[in-house]
């Protein structure tokens, strides 16, 4: 059930713009004229502009080799794509293609408009060779080519209110809440949440197929990947967003993508490439899961061992850690608390009357206040009224600490201040210096990648302890293997491990 704050708050933090006009042009991929929703100067517009805001949001990972593999490969099959073919338009055919990486654990992979196609380390983790990853890759440039995003606006007015089905964490995608606390243009928040129909994932599939069988890879392994996030989407019960979505079902695409394949080599195309000792020497060593370095919960705390700092998280609360900020939530999501860095501003005091500035908010009382005894801060509480009427208390404090202004923005409901203020003094009060040796320590899980030495079922080779409360069959799912399957000697295993 869709939560009224949740919406409320949307329409409040959030204004949403209309991107106007439709634009009659070619389909790179049936080369037929039809109505798009952006012509694709404004697809080109609309990538560039978001992509940005992607990085800044989630980052980027940290390494070099990863980057420009993924720009090998995803050039590779760009050039077997509709878009790089003699009878496609040049403005097609001229588009320049951006790839990355983000720096997230989620099992995900996206394109936006214009050609800007996004992996996560996530998704790195969960593939097991070269020929997977080119389906994948084509999948994303499928979407790009097939114009996916363009035909979706003509049936989904990016002009109206959509909060990801409303609540705050209705859907995530790479493990963020709804739009009511993403520090995105409305815009992009809403190209991240667009959900394809099952005609679109199923072309994208297709032609995911298609450009890596062209470019000589087995395609059918394509099919293996999808198994694995039926496995995570029962694991969690639910579905994982974007192009894993839940159009169509995985076990459906588990099947189609190997006969799909067939046909491209009954065609002629003999797909034979998977460089699997390729790939698994590329994800040796890469991070696994949250990065605790980053920040990360344990023992109703949150730690930043990179920062040295650490506060309180209410008991029961979820929380999201982000690079450019971390979102606590209450167990019902009628309170919210968002912490950031505060860049712009140089003092404490600065900080928090820089948001009573914003048109809406009405200052209520602000005061000097401390962090845990130490630390220089300042607190105002705020009213803000939200379109209906309603009223939300704002809780602004903003502390001084190790060169940095950092913030934390909590609000509720009027009528339920007085219920979370508790929570909200626990969180900035504990604010503090992070002196414990071994969580100033602590290294982040990488994969051991390497071949079997003997025989032996799966769970033989799992340390007797995992790192992070990381499970035996969250290790067999990253190995597309079930922990009682049997392994021989020389077959490629990765396993989590922390220093």
């Amino acid at each position: 059930m869709v939560r009224q704050f949740s919406r409320l708050a949307a329409i409040t933090f959030f204004s949403l713009f209309l991107v106007a006009g439709c634009a009659i042009q070619k389909n790179p991929v049936t080369g037929t004229t039809r109505f798009f929703g952006y012509s694709w100067q404004q697809e080109l517009q609309i990538g560039a502009d978001a992509d940005p805001e992607i990085v800044t949001q989630f980052g980027l990972y940290d390494d070099e080799k990863v980057a420009e593999y993924i720009v090998e490969i995803g050039e590779l099959i760009l050039a077997e794509s509709h878009m790089r073919r003699e009878e496609t338009d040049r403005m097609f055919r001229e588009t320049e293609f951006t790839f990355r990486i983000l720096d997230t654990p989620v099992v995900n992979a996206f394109a936006l408009p214009g050609g800007y196609i996004y992996f996560t380390r996530g998704m790195m983790a969960h593939l097991n060779n070269e020929a997977q990853f080119a389906v994948v890759m084509g999948h994303e440039i499928g979407h790009v080519a097939a114009r996916h995003a363009s035909q979706r606006a003509l049936r989904q007015t990016l002009g109206q209110i959509i909060v990801v089905g409303g609540a705050i964490l209705g859907q995530e995608l790479l493990g963020l809440p709804g739009q009511t606390i993403l520090e995105l243009s409305s815009l992009t928040a809403q190209l991240l949440f667009l959900s394809y129909s099952r005609d679109n994932e199923r072309e994208s599939d297709r032609l995911g197929v298609e450009y890596a069988a062209r470019s000589g890879y087995d395609a059918a392994e394509g099919a293996e990947l999808f198994r694995s996030l039926q496995r995570i989407s029962e694991r969690y019960g639910r579905s994982i967003p974007n192009f894993i979505s839940t159009h169509p079902d995985p076990g459906e695409r588990y099947q189609t993508i190997p006969r799909v394949a067939e046909e491209w080599r009954e065609r002629g195309l003999q797909q034979e490439i998977r460089n699997q000792d390729r790939y698994m020497e590329l994800v040796e060593g890469m991070i696994f899961g949250i990065n605790p370095r980053q920040g990360f919960a344990k023992d109703g705390f949150f730690y930043h061992p990179d920062l040295e700092f650490q506060f309180e998280k209410p008991e029961s609360w979820d929380l999201i850690n982000q690079p450019s900020q971390v979102v606590l939530l209450s167990p019902e999501e009628e309170a919210i608390s968002i912490f950031r860095i505060d860049a712009s501003s140089e003092t404490p005091r600065e900080s928090v009357q820089a948001l009573l500035q914003q048109d809406g908010i009405e200052l209520i009382e602000e005061s000097a206040a401390m962090s845990s005894d130490r630390w220089e801060a300042w607190k105002a509480l705020a009213s803000a009224e939200l379109q209906d009427g309603t009223e939300v208390t704002l809780q602004i404090y903003a502390v001084s600490y190790g060169g940095r202004i950092y913030r934390f923005l909590s609000y509720t409901r009027a009528q339920d201040f007085e219920r979370f203020e508790s929570d909200f003094n626990r969180i900035i009060r504990s604010f503090d210096s992070l002196v414990d040796e071994d969580i100033l320590a602590i290294r982040p899980v990488q994969l051991d990648v390497f071949r079997a030495t003997r025989d032996g079922r799966f769970h033989s080779f799992l340390p007797a302890e995992l790192p992070m409360e990381i499970d035996p069959e969250e290790v067999a799912i990253i190995n597309q293997r079930e922990l009682d399957d049997p392994v021989t000697a020389g077959e490629w295993l990765k396993i989590p491990v922390q220093q």
